[in-house]
């Protein structure tokens, strides 16, 4: 990935308003073309150890840079990130470019309340299989555990306090994050390296979409 995708993000942080927006546009267009090659080429790779990304449709991947200001204290018309899902599935691969803050996730995110509690049946009906995936080597080395973003201060109502993957049952999204320097997301082997850290993402995958089969 050229270094011009970061450097408009960076301005763009500085300069979030449509009237600068638009004298850059094609600026923006460049840098969303780098980045759809970028994923395209990624899709590639992660697909050699999950098929069905191969039929991901890179433009749906990406994620607008439009932010819905509806709701939203911060009315800052624009995302300073590029996004991209991958995924056939619920649980897929995400890759986020932002400059200092880029990351490659995977897992799911943001169930359904109905959804959340049939996937924390599965997870404590097979504590063991489930805790074994998270203790894989290579899924440690990458990610150290799962995020704990909006996780829950006690075990929910159904579940026992003893129960062995309590502290997971608390969770409400079932994500692992790898941060990724700007040098690192330059770097010529990029594409194959990122392939290389997903690819210790996919058990978790797999266990989390086979209980919406």
């Amino acid at each position: 990935m050229n270094s011009s995708v970061l450097n408009f993000l960076k301005e763009l942080e500085s300069n979030n308003n449509a009237e600068w927006f638009n004298r850059h546009k094609n600026r923006y267009t460049e840098a969303r073309e780098q980045v759809a090659s970028f994923v395209e080429k990624l899709i590639l790779e992660v697909a050699q150890f999950d098929a069905g990304i191969g039929n991901v449709d890179v433009k749906k991947s990406l994620f607008r840079i439009y932010r819905d200001t509806r709701f939203s204290h911060n009315k800052d018309p624009y995302k300073l990130n590029f996004g991209a899902n991958m995924s056939y599935e619920n649980a897929g691969y995400y890759l986020h470019i932002q400059p200092g803050k880029s990351f490659l996730a995977g897992g799911i995110y943001m169930l359904e309340s109905d959804k959340l509690k049939e996937l924390r049946k599965e997870i404590s009906g097979n504590a063991e299989a489930f805790q074994k995936i998270l203790d894989e080597k290579s899924f440690r080395h990458y990610f150290g555990d799962l995020s704990d973003e909006g996780k829950l201060k006690r075990v929910p109502t159904g579940f026992e306090k003893e129960d062995p993957v309590a502290e997971y049952l608390k969770l409400k999204h079932f994500v692992a994050v790898h941060p990724v320097s700007d040098q690192e997301l330059l770097e010529e082997n990029a594409l194959k390296r990122f392939a290389e850290i997903y690819k210790s993402l996919k058990p978790l995958n797999d266990f989390l979409n086979a209980v919406f089969l």
